[in-house]
């Protein structure tokens, strides 16, 4: 991954299974599918800070048993399809190493607030007179 950060052997499930969609024979004969497991708790050098951005980035990927799920099926070549999915695993965890910028509140500015005033009181006014006329 980083200089850091790595992602072990023993934390990676990779299973081959049959891809769905146009292919012909091939896709009925052939798992080029990939499905990587990949147990997110065992990833060495991650800080707790990241490692926390990573759950919640993932948190609708986890399989059965919590690890992250990624797949591909890119490509008809199952080298490619395992390439593709590691590589999803690598932008997830780059993703969940990056700081997110703190928000800084704004203001509106004083032209946008006598806008807004003065678009309340003209709706206001036009409600009264609807109200009015309907007495």
């Amino acid at each position: 991954m980083t200089g850091d950060v790595r992602v072990p052997g023993r934390a990676i499930l990779v299973r081959a299974v049959r891809a769905s969609g146009h292919g012909g024979q091939n896709v009925n004969k052939v798992s080029t599918k990939i499905e990587l497991h990949v147990d997110t708790d065992a990833i060495e050098g991650l800080p707790v800070a990241a490692r926390l951005r990573l759950a919640a980035l993932t948190r609708r990927r986890r399989d059965a048993e919590g690890r992250l799920l990624v797949t591909s099926q890119q490509s008809r070549h199952q080298g490619q399809n395992l390439d593709d999915a590691r590589d999803k695993v690598r932008a997830i965890i780059l993703a969940s190493l990056a700081h997110p910028t703190p928000r800084r509140p704004t203001r509106p500015s004083s032209a946008a607030e006598e806008r807004r005033i003065r678009e309340k009181k003209r709706r206001a006014e036009t409600k009264r007179w609807r109200a009015a006329g309907a007495e």
